[in-house]
């Protein structure tokens, strides 16, 4: 039995799933840091950390899209 290989299609769906995935990249770690900072702003009693978490997941979110698509 000979396993045959299909041909690569390119019908956009490449781009599609980049489009896609660098904002939500971006999002996930506004909302995962950003609620870290909630958590830890709701733990000490100080407000400054939910607008570090969401920068520090900013940050770490366009730095992880400029390894995977910017190199």
């Amino acid at each position: 039995m000979s396993v045959q290989k299909r041909p690569p299609e390119d019908d956009g769906r490449d781009f599609a799933n980049t489009a896609w995935s660098a904002p939500s990249y971006l999002i996930s770690g506004m909302v995962i840091w950003g609620g870290a900072g909630w958590l830890l702003s709701r733990l000490t009693g100080v407000d400054a950390f939910i607008p570090i978490g969401l920068l520090v997941g900013l940050g770490l979110a366009i730095y992880l899209v400029y390894l995977k698509y910017g190199r």
